[in-house]
Protein backbone atom coordinates (compact mmCIF):
# COMPACT_ATOMS: atom_id res chain seq x y z
CA UNK A 1 0.00 0.00 0.00
CA UNK A 2 1.51 3.29 -0.76
CA UNK A 3 -0.35 6.55 0.85
CA UNK A 4 1.43 10.04 1.08
CA UNK A 5 0.62 13.32 1.58
CA UNK A 6 1.12 15.47 -1.20
CA UNK A 7 3.68 18.60 -0.51
CA UNK A 8 2.48 21.79 0.25
CA UNK A 9 3.26 25.30 1.01
CA UNK A 10 3.03 26.91 4.23
CA UNK A 11 1.98 24.54 7.25
CA UNK A 12 -1.57 22.77 6.49
CA UNK A 13 -2.89 20.36 9.10
CA UNK A 14 -3.15 17.22 7.73
CA UNK A 15 -6.24 15.36 8.49
CA UNK A 16 -6.63 11.42 7.55
CA UNK A 17 -9.39 9.02 7.39
CA UNK A 18 -9.64 5.37 7.30
CA UNK A 19 -13.39 4.10 6.12
CA UNK A 20 -14.43 0.33 6.27
CA UNK A 21 -16.23 0.99 2.91
CA UNK A 22 -16.64 2.44 -0.37
CA UNK A 23 -17.28 6.53 -0.05
CA UNK A 24 -20.21 5.84 -2.58
CA UNK A 25 -22.01 3.08 0.18
CA UNK A 26 -24.97 5.68 0.45
CA UNK A 27 -24.68 4.78 4.36
CA UNK A 28 -21.88 4.62 7.04
CA UNK A 29 -18.88 5.88 4.66
CA UNK A 30 -20.90 8.42 2.61
CA UNK A 31 -21.73 10.38 5.86
CA UNK A 32 -18.23 9.96 7.14
CA UNK A 33 -16.52 11.65 3.73
CA UNK A 34 -19.51 14.45 3.88
CA UNK A 35 -17.55 14.68 7.08
CA UNK A 36 -14.11 14.62 5.88
CA UNK A 37 -15.61 17.65 2.86
CA UNK A 38 -17.21 19.51 5.41
CA UNK A 39 -14.18 19.80 7.11
CA UNK A 40 -11.97 21.00 3.87
CA UNK A 41 -15.07 23.31 3.17
CA UNK A 42 -14.70 24.91 6.63
CA UNK A 43 -11.55 25.26 7.19
CA UNK A 44 -10.83 25.78 3.75
CA UNK A 45 -6.55 26.24 2.99
CA UNK A 46 -5.74 25.49 6.15
CA UNK A 47 -6.19 21.90 6.14
CA UNK A 48 -5.34 19.29 3.43
CA UNK A 49 -7.61 15.82 3.72
CA UNK A 50 -7.07 12.68 2.36
CA UNK A 51 -9.00 9.01 2.78
CA UNK A 52 -8.63 4.86 2.19
CA UNK A 53 -11.55 3.49 1.77
CA UNK A 54 -12.72 -0.48 1.83
CA UNK A 55 -9.64 -0.90 4.65
CA UNK A 56 -9.99 -4.32 5.77
CA UNK A 57 -9.79 -5.26 9.50
CA UNK A 58 -6.13 -6.87 10.77
CA UNK A 59 -2.89 -6.16 9.14
CA UNK A 60 -4.10 -4.25 6.27
CA UNK A 61 -5.89 -1.53 8.66
CA UNK A 62 -2.59 -1.70 11.34
CA UNK A 63 -0.53 -0.93 7.53
CA UNK A 64 -3.05 1.54 6.38
CA UNK A 65 -3.27 3.67 9.81
CA UNK A 66 0.79 3.33 10.17
CA UNK A 67 1.22 4.37 6.51
CA UNK A 68 -0.61 7.37 6.74
CA UNK A 69 1.48 8.59 10.47
CA UNK A 70 4.32 8.20 8.59
CA UNK A 71 2.99 10.37 6.19
CA UNK A 72 2.89 13.02 7.86
CA UNK A 73 -0.57 12.90 9.09
CA UNK A 74 -1.61 15.33 12.02
CA UNK A 75 -4.78 13.35 12.69
CA UNK A 76 -6.12 10.27 11.87
CA UNK A 77 -9.51 9.38 12.37
CA UNK A 78 -10.56 5.18 11.91
CA UNK A 79 -14.47 4.91 11.63
CA UNK A 80 -14.97 1.36 12.23
CA UNK A 81 -15.67 -0.69 15.24
CA UNK A 82 -12.19 -3.53 13.31
CA UNK A 83 -9.91 -0.80 13.66
CA UNK A 84 -9.61 0.02 17.66
CA UNK A 85 -6.92 -2.55 18.65
CA UNK A 86 -4.66 -1.73 15.41
CA UNK A 87 -5.52 1.76 15.74
CA UNK A 88 -4.03 2.00 19.44
CA UNK A 89 -1.36 -0.63 18.47
CA UNK A 90 -0.08 2.33 16.03
CA UNK A 91 -0.82 5.52 18.36
CA UNK A 92 2.12 3.92 20.83
CA UNK A 93 4.62 4.28 18.07
CA UNK A 94 3.49 7.72 17.08
CA UNK A 95 3.60 9.90 20.23
CA UNK A 96 2.62 13.47 18.18
CA UNK A 97 0.30 12.30 15.86
CA UNK A 98 -3.83 12.24 17.55
CA UNK A 99 -5.66 9.34 17.22
CA UNK A 100 -9.47 9.36 17.04
CA UNK A 101 -11.55 5.83 16.79
CA UNK A 102 -15.08 5.51 16.60
CA UNK A 103 -17.40 3.13 18.22
CA UNK A 104 -14.64 1.67 20.35
CA UNK A 105 -14.21 1.96 23.81
CA UNK A 106 -10.09 2.29 24.16
CA UNK A 107 -8.46 5.39 24.57
CA UNK A 108 -4.22 6.19 25.40
CA UNK A 109 -2.76 9.56 25.48
CA UNK A 110 -2.98 10.57 21.90
CA UNK A 111 -6.22 8.34 20.93
CA UNK A 112 -9.38 9.17 21.96
CA UNK A 113 -13.00 7.33 21.13
CA UNK A 114 -15.75 8.67 19.87
CA UNK A 115 -19.40 7.77 18.28
CA UNK A 116 -22.95 8.71 18.32
CA UNK A 117 -26.21 7.64 20.65
CA UNK A 118 -27.23 6.04 17.00
CA UNK A 119 -29.83 4.35 19.39
CA UNK A 120 -32.33 7.23 20.18
CA UNK A 121 -32.91 7.26 16.57
CA UNK A 122 -33.19 3.33 16.44
CA UNK A 123 -35.82 3.69 19.03
CA UNK A 124 -38.18 5.85 17.50
CA UNK A 125 -38.15 3.75 14.05
CA UNK A 126 -38.71 0.68 16.81
CA UNK A 127 -42.22 2.76 17.67
CA UNK A 128 -42.94 3.24 13.97
CA UNK A 129 -41.94 0.02 12.95
CA UNK A 130 -44.30 -1.87 15.81
CA UNK A 131 -47.04 0.65 15.06
CA UNK A 132 -47.09 -0.12 11.57
CA UNK A 133 -46.67 -3.98 11.14
CA UNK A 134 -49.54 -6.04 9.92
CA UNK A 135 -48.20 -9.36 10.82
CA UNK A 136 -46.39 -8.27 14.10
CA UNK A 137 -43.18 -9.69 12.82
CA UNK A 138 -40.12 -7.16 12.09
CA UNK A 139 -36.65 -7.90 11.23
CA UNK A 140 -33.15 -6.40 11.16
CA UNK A 141 -30.18 -7.09 8.57
CA UNK A 142 -27.23 -7.11 11.44
CA UNK A 143 -23.64 -6.63 10.37
CA UNK A 144 -21.55 -7.82 13.33
CA UNK A 145 -22.68 -8.77 16.66
CA UNK A 146 -20.55 -5.58 18.39
CA UNK A 147 -21.47 -3.74 20.84
CA UNK A 148 -22.86 -0.73 18.41
CA UNK A 149 -25.01 -2.93 16.54
CA UNK A 150 -26.74 -4.74 19.41
CA UNK A 151 -27.63 -1.96 21.32
CA UNK A 152 -29.80 -0.68 18.45
CA UNK A 153 -30.98 -4.09 17.54
CA UNK A 154 -32.14 -4.00 21.76
CA UNK A 155 -33.36 -0.12 21.39
CA UNK A 156 -35.20 -0.80 18.10
CA UNK A 157 -36.87 -4.07 19.49
CA UNK A 158 -37.63 -2.26 22.70
CA UNK A 159 -39.37 0.73 21.41
CA UNK A 160 -41.41 -1.94 18.71
CA UNK A 161 -42.54 -3.71 22.32
CA UNK A 162 -43.65 -0.28 23.86
CA UNK A 163 -46.37 0.03 21.58
CA UNK A 164 -47.10 -3.66 20.02
CA UNK A 165 -45.92 -6.20 23.14
CA UNK A 166 -47.36 -8.85 20.86
CA UNK A 167 -44.40 -7.92 18.57
CA UNK A 168 -41.83 -9.88 17.42
CA UNK A 169 -37.80 -10.02 15.56
CA UNK A 170 -36.02 -11.73 13.57
CA UNK A 171 -32.08 -11.49 13.16
CA UNK A 172 -29.82 -12.06 9.91
CA UNK A 173 -26.21 -11.34 10.72
CA UNK A 174 -24.38 -11.12 7.36
CA UNK A 175 -20.99 -10.60 8.31
CA UNK A 176 -19.82 -7.63 6.37
CA UNK A 177 -20.97 -4.14 6.40
CA UNK A 178 -20.94 -3.62 2.84
CA UNK A 179 -22.38 -6.28 0.57
CA UNK A 180 -25.57 -5.71 -1.70
CA UNK A 181 -25.93 -9.20 -2.48
CA UNK A 182 -25.70 -10.33 0.70
CA UNK A 183 -27.64 -7.42 2.58
CA UNK A 184 -30.49 -8.45 -0.38
CA UNK A 185 -30.83 -12.15 0.57
CA UNK A 186 -31.14 -11.73 4.01
CA UNK A 187 -33.69 -9.20 3.66
CA UNK A 188 -35.67 -11.55 0.97
CA UNK A 189 -35.36 -14.64 3.92
CA UNK A 190 -36.98 -12.57 6.28
CA UNK A 191 -39.40 -11.03 4.16
CA UNK A 192 -40.45 -14.71 2.83
CA UNK A 193 -40.54 -15.36 6.90
CA UNK A 194 -43.58 -12.78 7.40
CA UNK A 195 -41.68 -9.91 8.44
CA UNK A 196 -43.13 -6.71 7.16
CA UNK A 197 -40.57 -4.10 8.51
CA UNK A 198 -37.08 -4.31 7.37
CA UNK A 199 -34.49 -2.42 9.96
CA UNK A 200 -30.57 -2.99 9.06
CA UNK A 201 -27.78 -2.25 10.50
CA UNK A 202 -25.20 -2.65 7.18
CA UNK A 203 -24.47 0.38 5.00
CA UNK A 204 -26.18 -0.47 1.31
CA UNK A 205 -30.04 0.38 -0.01
CA UNK A 206 -30.24 -2.89 -0.64
CA UNK A 207 -32.44 -3.89 2.29
CA UNK A 208 -34.65 -1.16 2.02
CA UNK A 209 -35.02 -1.51 -1.87
CA UNK A 210 -35.34 -5.34 -1.59
CA UNK A 211 -38.28 -4.07 0.98
CA UNK A 212 -40.07 -2.31 -1.74
CA UNK A 213 -39.55 -4.84 -4.18
CA UNK A 214 -41.85 -7.35 -1.57
CA UNK A 215 -44.28 -4.27 -1.43
CA UNK A 216 -43.23 -4.01 2.38
CA UNK A 217 -42.10 -1.34 4.39
CA UNK A 218 -38.33 -0.23 6.20
CA UNK A 219 -36.29 1.78 7.06
CA UNK A 220 -32.89 3.84 5.91
CA UNK A 221 -29.39 3.30 7.36
CA UNK A 222 -26.61 6.16 7.66
CA UNK A 223 -27.92 8.30 5.58
CA UNK A 224 -31.08 9.63 4.05
CA UNK A 225 -31.83 6.50 1.28
CA UNK A 226 -35.26 7.90 0.45
CA UNK A 227 -34.67 7.88 -3.19
CA UNK A 228 -33.51 4.12 -3.54
CA UNK A 229 -36.90 3.31 -2.34
CA UNK A 230 -39.68 6.14 -2.09
CA UNK A 231 -42.19 4.12 -1.58
CA UNK A 232 -40.64 1.95 1.20
CA UNK A 233 -38.77 4.34 3.72
CA UNK A 234 -40.57 5.16 6.54
CA UNK A 235 -37.75 7.50 7.93
CA UNK A 236 -33.74 6.90 8.42
CA UNK A 237 -31.12 7.20 10.84
CA UNK A 238 -28.80 10.41 9.51
CA UNK A 239 -25.00 10.33 11.33
CA UNK A 240 -24.22 13.82 11.38
CA UNK A 241 -20.21 13.49 11.67
CA UNK A 242 -18.79 17.09 10.52
CA UNK A 243 -19.29 18.60 13.77
CA UNK A 244 -17.13 16.41 15.76
CA UNK A 245 -14.61 16.26 12.90
CA UNK A 246 -14.77 20.05 12.75
CA UNK A 247 -14.16 20.47 16.29
CA UNK A 248 -11.31 18.13 16.79
CA UNK A 249 -9.30 19.38 14.16
CA UNK A 250 -9.56 22.87 15.39
CA UNK A 251 -8.42 21.20 18.57
CA UNK A 252 -5.30 20.04 17.02
CA UNK A 253 -4.94 23.62 14.96
CA UNK A 254 -4.99 25.27 18.79
CA UNK A 255 -2.96 22.52 19.88
CA UNK A 256 -5.92 22.24 22.63
CA UNK A 257 -6.55 18.58 21.75
CA UNK A 258 -7.20 16.16 24.40
CA UNK A 259 -7.74 12.40 24.61
CA UNK A 260 -11.34 11.49 25.54
CA UNK A 261 -14.30 9.36 24.56
CA UNK A 262 -17.34 11.09 22.94
CA UNK A 263 -21.15 10.22 22.69
CA UNK A 264 -23.27 12.70 20.31
CA UNK A 265 -27.06 13.43 21.57
CA UNK A 266 -29.59 13.73 19.02
CA UNK A 267 -30.49 17.10 20.87
CA UNK A 268 -27.28 18.19 19.63
CA UNK A 269 -28.36 17.48 15.75
CA UNK A 270 -25.88 14.81 15.09
CA UNK A 271 -27.78 12.27 15.53
CA UNK A 272 -30.55 12.95 12.92
CA UNK A 273 -33.62 11.64 11.29
CA UNK A 274 -35.06 11.35 7.45
CA UNK A 275 -38.42 13.13 7.01
CA UNK A 276 -41.80 10.39 8.23
CA UNK A 277 -42.96 9.26 5.15
CA UNK A 278 -45.24 6.53 3.75
CA UNK A 279 -47.18 6.09 7.36
CA UNK A 280 -50.80 7.70 8.70
CA UNK A 281 -50.70 11.34 9.95
CA UNK A 282 -51.41 9.86 13.62
CA UNK A 283 -48.42 7.37 13.53
CA UNK A 284 -46.32 10.25 12.13
CA UNK A 285 -47.39 12.47 14.91
CA UNK A 286 -47.00 9.88 17.67
CA UNK A 287 -42.99 9.25 16.32
CA UNK A 288 -42.22 13.03 16.42
CA UNK A 289 -43.29 13.25 20.09
CA UNK A 290 -41.23 10.51 20.72
CA UNK A 291 -38.57 12.31 18.80
CA UNK A 292 -39.14 15.18 20.26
Amino acid sequence: MFFSFAATAGDKTKVGFIYVGPTGDHGWTYRHDIGRQDVEKHFGDKVETTYIESVKYGPDSERAIRAMAKSGADIIFATSFGYMEPMLKVAKEFPNVKFEHATGYKQSKNMSSYGLRLYQARHVQGVIAGMMTKTNKICYVGAFPIPEVIREINTYYLGAKSVNPDVDIDIIWVNTWYNPGREADAAKVMIAEGCDMVAQHTDSPAPLQTAEKAGVLGFGQASNQYKFAPKAQLTATIDNWSPYYIAKVQAVIDGTWQSGDYFGHMKDDVVQMAPFTNMPEDVKAFAQKIKD
